[in-house]
């Protein structure tokens, strides 16, 4: 969640702390300081003259701000702005100092000099109440409240084909068309969702594996709202905490975001583990994505009969996404569907890495330029699989229902099961 912070300090010395501090916390967006209690009060009129959303989640208010008296200060925005939360910056963080300022409408108290941890924590906690008072008020994004997103999940044969980079475009391009989307980095021991789009957040898929009942608040805390409108739920950054992450908490992480998002996709990365196992099998749209040579396409097809050996998905029933292809490769996408058996999608992604190698080593990949041909046929593949309007059989482009598979019921887990694959392995054998 990006969290917009106005600071008003009255001491330049103070204004530059603030801005300093304020800028290491994951999804801040400071403003510039106001020096007054003047400018605050007409910097918060001029926005919410505009709209109530433009108004910043956080006031951060330095105890020397003047002319008006702190305290009164607070209690003019709380009257003025109730949508917007307080935190007091004060020497004094004493009981008596930290309930006056409760009285007035404050949402918290730092003291001085400044903490790091203790600045963050009270942000955070303002941002978060800030948020919620909006929504009950109809003010914030509404939470998608249709019957359950869909799931579309983004597997690679092979590392170094594309997946991750073809899982951020579909979800670019579903956000561009105005679905509320979110994206999910399970590539758990080596995921790059947020080094391509240049996000650092605290918070992981791993931080929801041990809850059994995903609140919306809960969930909320762990994902991470993009400026590109995306909803990321990052992996861990030490890779060994993925193995917290197991197929049951898989499931119930995937049913809480379909209950708040249009869209869910998946980034599964290339090896087979219990949790995205687990996301493939509940998909209403598994892709595949390959490149046209010998070995990824070897590689296509022994991922596609490992999901038929473990039942998790047929290959009928999974979409192929051809990815660095040209005219003048000798292996084609028709080729490809025949040797795996799977549904190739029309619209064959072309080798052009120079249109993409400045974005990728920025890390900026959501900047890349919409003349570029990878993009242009990657949103195309996301229109065929009917990514960009909301799921309707009959309305999907020619080819997209290829590639969708009904929700229905998915096969229980047994309670005692445990590893990575212990469920799938069982159904494999014994089939």
């Amino acid at each position: 969640m990006t969290t917009r912070i106005l600071p008003a300090a009255g001491d330049p010395d103070a204004a530059r702390t603030l801005s300093t501090l304020l800028g290491r916390i994951p999804g801040a967006e400071p403003a510039a300081p106001v020096p007054d209690s003047a400018s605050l009060l007409d910097t918060l009129a001029r926005l919410a003259a505009d709209s109530i959303d433009e108004l910043p989640e956080v006031v951060l208010l330095h105890e020397r701000i003047g002319p008006v008296p702190a305290l009164d200060l607070i209690r003019e925005v709380a009257l003025r702005f109730p949508a917007v939360g307080v935190v007091l910056v004060s020497s004094d963080a004493g009981p008596a100092l930290f309930s006056a300022a409760m009285d007035a409408g404050a949402r918290g108290l730092a003291g001085l000099p400044l903490a790091y941890e203790e600045l963050a924590a009270r942000v955070q906690s303002a941002a978060q109440w800030s948020v919620g008072v909006r929504r009950h008020l109809g003010r914030g994004p509404e939470p998608f409240t249709g019957p359950g997103g869909r799931l579309v999940t983004v597997s690679g044969a092979k590392g170094g084909v594309g997946t991750t980079f073809t899982a951020v475009q579909f979800a670019l391009a579903a956000t561009a068309a105005g679905r509320r989307t979110a994206l999910v980095d399970m590539d758990l021991q080596a995921g790059d969702v947020g080094s391509y789009l240049d996000v650092q957040f605290r918070r992981s898929i791993a931080d929801l594996a041990g809850i059994q009942d995903i609140s919306p608040r809960v969930l909320q805390d762990a994902v991470y709202d993009d400026r590109t409108g995306l909803a990321l739920l990052l992996a861990p950054a030490d890779g060994e905490r993925g193995e917290e992450v197991d197929d049951r908490a898989a499931r119930h992480i995937v049913t809480a975001l379909r209950s708040r998002y249009e869209l869910v996709v998946v980034d599964c990365g290339t090896q087979v583990t219990g949790a995205n196992a687990a996301a493939v099998e509940m998909a209403d749209v598994a892709v595949l994505v390959t490149t046209p040579d010998v070995v990824a396409v070897r590689a296509a097809k022994r991922m596609v009969r490992m999901w038929e050996r473990l039942q998790v998905r047929k290959a009928e029933d999974t979409a192929v996404v051809v990815n660095r292809w040209s005219k003048h490769t000798e292996i084609q996408p028709s080729l490809i569907a025949k040797i795996t058996k799977t549904r190739p999608t029309r619209t064959p992604v072309p080798a052009a890495f120079k249109e993409l190698q400045a974005v990728v080593d920025a890390g900026r990949v959501q900047d890349l330029d919409n003349r570029s041909t990878v993009k242009q046929a990657l949103w195309a593949v996301a229109g065929e699989l009917g990514l960009l309007a909301a799921a309707d059989p009959e309305a999907a482009a020619p080819g997209a229902a290829l590639a969708v598979r009904a929700s229905g019921p998915v096969a229980r887990l047994r309670a005692g099961d445990r590893g990575a694959l212990g469920p799938w392995l069982r159904r494999g054998r014994e089939g």
